[in-house]
């Protein structure tokens, strides 16, 4: 069965505000993270994009040292808006706030992808969401890092039940 869902559903599409701190931060460590796994796992294509991206922006300088402190690098990252073709091939679609789930829900209703919010497998509702760490000093972006990998195993276990 999964075969075929390969094919047609191998992508994990990241979401978040800009395109510049926590979905390519998210975007980076969940392709580390794949990449030690089993197939189908390791071979998921994992994009991100923002619901209110400007186009090839660059990734925070925050981000890059958040990220950089964890040996992945962020350098080469571009922002790009969200565009409904990114989600044709999507399994699964992760927010990083109810607001951008929201957002793609009533700007996009014939998205046919399940959205949940990143940290949600966790099955903790109260900190289900990661905190934007735009502007804030660079111990915010450290902690938004640190809050999408706490994330990341469950977020695994619950992508290799999709597939």
């Amino acid at each position: 069965m999964f075969a075929t869902m390969s094919l047609e559903r191998n992508r994990i599409l990241v979401v978040c505000t800009g395109n510049t701190c926590r979905s390519p931060m998210a975007e980076k460590l969940l392709v580390h993270a794949l990449g030690a796994e089993e197939p189908p796992l390791n071979a998921m294509e994992v994009v991100s994009a923002g619901v209110s991206a400007c186009p090839g922006e660059p990734a925070s300088e925050g981000a890059v040292r958040a990220l950089a402190k964890v040996g992945l690098d962020l350098t080469q990252h571009r922002s790009r808006p969200f565009d409904p073709a990114l989600a044709d091939k999507a399994l699964i679609i992760l927010v990083m706030r109810e607001s951008h789930r929201a957002y793609l829900r009533e700007n996009h209703p014939e998205l046919d992808v399940p959205m949940i919010l990143f940290r949600e497998p966790m099955g903790e509702p109260e900190n289900a969401e990661v905190c934007d760490p735009f502007g804030g000093d660079f111990g915010r972006y450290l902690e938004a890092r640190d809050s999408i990998a706490e994330a990341v195993p469950a977020l695994i276990r619950h992508i290799q039940s999709l597939v």
